[in-house]
């Protein structure tokens, strides 16, 4: 992970938070000759240079801004976010989880983004349309950019393999859960010296195991939306969880499962980066976001993306995962608006901030880019955008295909766009999700015996509250789908 020019804040060095700098700050009162965006990271030599030199002089060509950027360690960000906000430190934009954004608003860490739009973001609507900004639109106010515009059906419903370690065990594709485990019992007696899955994968499992279409509808792994009967259930309680906790009991009780899948789940990615892991929870694209970490340790490394259950319906839910927020506290929140729309009103301006500098930092040839630097730049998972997308020559021709037509059946789920508002359950929620996260994640993961520690669990997520929230899940689902009728 990378880092930009930074604004070195002294609320950031009282936190113990690594800080550079760029261009000149805006202070407690801001300026309007500058933005500064809290971004999740690290620096490197070749982004601190671009950022003080070809992007800054970009910036003050084109928008007369400078840009500033606060870099927080990946283990820290969110944690130090919410401090950094509620302290109304100096910020104009920040980076999260989109399926979280009714969290920021009750929090008021984000700001309504029509006006703005309106007035400065007009370039940006040719290339992000109405129904992307659907997906942080609360009561018809917007308060956030859905940054990554790709296809999106079955999102975080794949699993993503080590395809030469599959084929070098003798078998070819992965369709069911049962694939799953006999690819690790294979892979463990042929490459002892290979860890087993370094996920649990617990959605797209749940996909598999399930009787309907289940999406997340509400904080964490609490709620799930049944796409057939329109109803809001506790994940904890269907039969796709027991299902899936089942399925990783055996998977831990056989030995394909190691500790530190439960203890470290947040370091699944990292795992998988290592060379020694089998599969990790994918997305369309993720074997290519996350090869070239695999090579540095196994060179050989093959990559492949599988839908369990392909032949399920897939709905589209999200928009994407990611979204870009303007803080109420914001100094400067036309600037913010005015960057956002900068970087997507051209493919030259998105692939400068991506990629940095042609034909010194990335060449193209034929319609595909080669990166000649290889550190990142802004993520390019966090901007992705289909209209200015361009692949590596290492991407198969079948992978685009595939790629470009992936939401051609898909449905659009009634809940696409619903943005749960926890403002009457906020004691309840804690409370679950405490339960949740202590109790059923164990569970879940298979660390913890369905049978034996379930029944306690349950009781507790009861105790806490679980039936009144999920019926004000239920009743917000219920007026938003009569108001789209």
């Amino acid at each position: 992970m990378k880092k930009f020019g930074v604004l070195l804040l002294a609320a950031v060095m009282a936190f113990g938070l690594t800080s550079g700098l760029s261009g000149c700050g805006g202070g407690k009162g801001g300026s309007k000759s500058s933005i500064t965006i809290l971004y999740p990271g690290d620096e490197s030599e070749r982004m601190s240079e671009f950022m003080s030199k070809e992007f800054a002089e970009k910036m003050k060509t084109d928008l007369g801004l400078t840009v500033n950027m606060t870099y927080v360690p990946w283990d820290q960000y969110w944690e130090q976010k919410d401090i950094m906000l509620a302290a109304k430190e100096p910020i104009d934009l920040y980076w999260d989880g989109l399926p979280d954004l009714a969290t920021f608003v009750n929090k008021k860490q984000a700001m309504v983004l029509n006006d703005l739009i309106d007035k400065y973001g007009q370039d940006m609507l040719k290339v992000l349309p109405e129904e992307q900004l659907q997906g942080a639109t609360i009561n018809g106010d917007i308060y956030g950019i859905p940054s990554a515009y790709q296809p999106s059906s079955g999102m975080y419903q794949l699993v993503c393999v080590r395809q030469d370690i599959l084929e070098a065990v003798g078998m070819t594709e992965i369709k069911t859960a049962e694939d799953l485990k006999k690819f690790a019992q294979l892979a463990k007696e042929k490459f002892p010296e290979m860890k087993g899955p370094a996920d649990p994968i617990f959605k797209p499992l749940t996909r598999y195991f399930a009787d309907e279409q289940l999406s997340w509808v509400a904080l964490g792994d609490i709620a799930v939306y049944g796409e057939d009967t329109g109803r809001v259930y506790a994940y904890a309680e269907t039969d796709a969880f027991k299902k899936v906790a089942q399925f990783n009991r055996d998977m831990y009780s056989s030995g394909l499962y190691g500790d530190e899948l439960t203890i470290k789940y947040n370091e699944r990615d990292s795992r998988m980066q290592t060379g020694l892991y089998l599969w990790v929870e994918g997305s369309l694209g993720k074997e290519y976001e996350i090869i070239d970490g695999v090579r540095a340790n196994a060179p050989d490394a093959v990559l492949k993306s599988y839908l369990l259950a392909p032949e399920a319906s897939r709905y589209i839910i999200a928009t994407g995962g990611e979204v870009l927020c303007i803080p109420q506290t914001a100094p400067n929140p036309e600037g913010a608006m005015k960057f956002i729309n900068w970087l997507y009103t051209s493919q030259d301006n998105y692939l400068l901030a991506l990629y940095g500098v042609k034909d010194q930092d990335y060449a193209i040839e034929n319609d595909r880019i080669t990166k000649i630097t290889p550190d990142d730049f802004f993520y390019e998972w966090m901007f992705r955008n289909k209209n200015y997308q361009l692949f590596s020559k290492e991407v198969d021709q079948n992978y685009i295909d595939t790629y470009e037509h992936w939401d051609d059946d898909a449905i659009v789920s009634r809940a696409l766009g619903f943005r749960f508002n926890n403002e009457n359950v906020k004691e309840i929620e804690t409370a679950v999700n405490e339960v949740i996260g202590k109790e059923m994640a164990p569970i879940m993961y298979g660390f913890s015996d369905y049978d034996t520690a379930y029944p306690e669990a349950l009781q507790h997520l009861k105790d806490a509250g679980i039936d009144d929230y999920i019926a004000e899940v239920q009743r917000q689902m219920d007026e938003f789908l009569a108001a789209k009728k």
